[in-house]
């Protein structure tokens, strides 16, 4: 299968990007300044992703699809304001994630953002699902581009007026250059920021303006360092069908209403790992010294028992220092607990740490 590239992908070219494939695109993993610096600048100013190859699902309909919507996600959709996203999971029978998504209420229905190497799938579940009877498009004719850091809001505001005044996940439709285009005020690196959502053939005009404005180009490298210190999961590490979003420490995301009723796909595993608990859960691991724990390194307590397994590490350039997250059962995730990393032969102590590891710096609104 030909390796697809985004509308953007001339100008990573022309900014010297390095790329790899991920999930059958072309995507830049870094510039020449490097991911350090890349993500130093997302931080104190203003870094801007390529985040087109992302699904983007446009659902249309009416108060039926909200009543077969709330059957498939465990989310208080008909309480959920015009132009708000929520955090959620499309799930197993058993509560086992096929992926987590952004869902935002759109006029004509629902916008859901979907992972790039589940879009396809994730459009196959949910149209089975909903058994055909809606217009759902999954929509190649967009690029979806990110800006984050605290200078983002000045940058995009200097140009597309109006988006200072979005909360935290909500957005709205704007006009660029008499195109309509979707922003939230949304983002994946603990920072404030946005996501943008825009007709191919203007992704590039939009994106030099931010440029322009003071924005760099940051590669997926950065984006990875930055989420990690945010805490934040990663589809295929943090996440799988293998794992309950309980499991996965995110028990926050699901509507306290929903999960008293039931009656969406998982809720009875959900409610059972909520009432006696759960074997293993998702936490933060602080190595010490100097020691990256790469995702698959082996987790063992003091008594040398092996209790677990890192989803993801790297050195944090805001914290700097090593940071990683993992899965370990349930009886030695409190915090402060004594660990040992296996990394390359060699056990290395550590111990589970609160998240995130950076604090995040989001505007909050009224509906958060």
């Amino acid at each position: 299968m030909e390796t697809k590239k985004t509308s953007l992908y001339k100008l990573h070219q022309d900014n010297k990007a390095k790329f790899v494939e991920f999930a059958g695109y072309q995507m830049p993993i870094q510039y020449p300044e490097g991911i350090v610096e890349e993500h130093k600048f997302t931080r104190n100013h203003s870094g801007i992703f390529d985040v087109s190859h992302m699904g983007q699902l446009f659902i249309y309909g009416d108060d039926n699809l909200i009543k077969d919507l709330e059957k498939i996600f465990p989310l208080d959709l008909k309480n959920l304001k015009l132009n708000h996203s929520k955090y959620s999971f499309l799930m197993n029978d058993e509560a086992g994630i096929y992926d987590d998504l952004i869902v935002t209420k759109i006029d004509t229905g629902f916008l859901i953002i979907l992972n790039a190497a589940c879009k396809q799938n994730d459009f196959e579940i949910l149209s089975k699902l909903l058994k055909n009877k809606y217009k759902m498009v999954l929509d190649e004719k967009r690029s979806l581009i990110a800006i984050q850091g605290p200078k983002s809001v000045k940058i995009l505001d200097n140009f597309i007026s109006g988006v200072k005044d979005l909360s935290f996940m909500s957005g709205n439709w704007f006009l660029f250059q008499e195109q309509k285009i979707y922003i939230t005020r949304s983002g994946y690196t603990g920072e404030d920021g946005f996501e943008v959502s825009v007709p191919n053939e203007h992704a590039e005009k939009f994106t030099k303006k931010l440029i322009e404005k003071g924005a760099k180009l940051i590669g997926l490298g950065a984006r990875d360092t930055l989420r990690l210190e945010a805490g934040l999961c990663l589809y295929g590490h943090e996440l799988d069908k293998d794992k309950t979003p309980v499991e996965a420490n995110l028990k926050w995301a699901i509507s306290k209403e929903r999960v008293s009723k039931g009656n969406f796909i998982g809720s009875d595993k959900i409610n059972k790992q909520l009432v006696n608990g759960v074997n293993k859960i998702r936490v933060g691991i602080k190595p010490e010294g100097r020691v990256i724990a790469r995702e698959k390194t082996k987790i063992f307590n003091q008594s040398d028992l092996h209790i677990g397994e890192i989803t993801s590490g790297t050195f944090g350039p805001s914290v700097n220092g090593p940071v990683a997250m993992g899965y370990v059962e349930n009886e030695f995730s409190k915090k402060d607990t004594k660990i040992f990393l296996e990394v390359r032969g060699k056990k290395h102590p550590a111990s589970i740490c609160g998240l995130p590891f950076y604090k995040k710096s989001y505007v909050k609104g009224a509906n958060k």
